[in-house]
């Protein structure tokens, strides 16, 4: 029996969710931080610009923040957590409270992602910021080990849109790309900021045989996605979900249209977050989000998190309330479970090994085959 405590966020999570191994591939680091974990270190570091005191009255402003439909109150619950992430002790704990907490939820694999850029206010390096993340992924999982959980963490190196560190950060990732890095990954406003304003990364990242992931399709529409994959390459795209506007469902049959067509046909994954997409309004439910449709069209879907502290959200809860509100089986999240471990930036062989070893075993012990 695992000693490690799944967050509660208030929804019901059935006995068959909550123990169906999970694979973890679009969450951020910055927005995944504990609210009491947040409250301790800006005590530690004078930090006093906090918006509420108690770590429920915390949890709470973050939440009705990322719910209120302004961006510009959204994007403010980041300045706070990425404010008490600026020392090497803030950065290690906070990594290694999040591969606690992803493992008490099930989850077996999983890629996080950060901006060293966004740490270096307190006059840290970049290097410094990716190695103490780094520890504290390693001190998570062998504590997780202990308590019964196997977790593999991995991260991902994200630069920002309107910043001008692509490069720089792009050959940050691979230079520890032997040390727990596992791919790159850009994100910011989509909008005004095309990924083609960073060519020069992501050539440099298929010169180096690396991988690496785009936001696309989520604040815009098919040209962002139409560029991250044609013009940059990506080996898969953050949220996607706007690949829905390509497929015509006004018929019997959905058609799709040229890109979405393409997407699917090659395989590349989407990295779908549900309750995010709400959120943000790129979906308007659960039960309406495009993750459905894409799914039963055999697209190749993946199911995430995204923000876990900004949506009050597990790995669990955005499972259960696929099956609660859009009709998915336990099938359906087995399906999208192999579908994230196959496409997860690590070797082959170590994916297999976590299918075959874990996820596979893992659904048959609930029935699922």
């Amino acid at each position: 029996m695992s000693a490690l405590v799944a967050p509660d966020t208030g929804y019901r999570i059935s006995d068959e969710v909550a123990a169906a191994p999970k694979v973890l591939l679009h969450d951020h680091l910055d927005g995944g931080v504990r609210a009491q974990t947040i409250i301790e270190i800006a005590d530690q570091i004078g930090y006093a610009g906090l918006p509420a005191t108690g770590a429920a009255n915390l949890g709470r402003w973050f939440r009705e923040s990322a719910d209120s439909g302004s961006l510009v109150r959204y994007l403010e619950t980041f300045v706070h957590t990425v404010a008490v992430m600026q020392t090497v002790d803030g950065l290690r704990r906070v990594a290694r409270e999040q591969v606690l907490d992803l493992a008490a939820d099930g989850v077996v694999y999983a890629e996080s992602r950060f901006a060293p850029e966004q740490h270096l206010h307190s006059g840290l390096r970049l290097e410094e910021v990716v190695e103490a993340v780094n520890a504290g992924f390693r001190e998570g999982e062998a504590e997780a080990a202990a308590a019964g959980c196997s977790i593999r963490m991995v991260a991902l190196l994200t630069a920002m849109r309107h910043a001008a560190k692509s490069r720089e950060i792009a050959e940050l990732a691979v230079r520890y790309r032997d040390q727990g890095v596992g791919g790159f990954d850009i994100a910011g406003a989509e909008a005004g900021y095309p990924p083609t304003r960073h060519l020069d990364a992501f050539e440099y990242l298929q010169r180096e045989n690396a991988h690496f992931t785009i936001h696309a399709g989520e604040a815009f529409g098919l040209p962002s996605i139409w560029e991250a994959i044609q013009w940059c390459g990506a080996d898969r795209l953050g949220h996607g979900v706007r690949i829905i506007d390509d497929i015509d469902a006004s018929g019997e049959a959905p058609r799709l249209g040229r890109l979405a067509a393409y997407v699917r046909d090659a395989r590349i994954p989407l990295e779908m977050c549900p309750t995010s997409n709400i959120q943000t309004g790129a979906a308007d439910s659960v039960a309406a989000h495009p993750i459905t449709m894409l799914k039963d069209l055999r697209f190749r879907v993946t199911v995430n998190t995204d923000n876990r502290l900004m949506s009050n959200t597990t790995m669990g809860r955005e499972m259960q309330q696929l099956v609660d509100q859009a009709g998915w089986s336990l099938g359906d999240l087995r399906w999208a479970t192999i579908n994230a471990m196959k496409s997860a930036f690590l070797p082959f062989d170590e994916r297999l090994a976590i299918i075959d070893g874990l996820v596979k075993p893992g659904y048959a012990a609930l029935g699922v085959v």
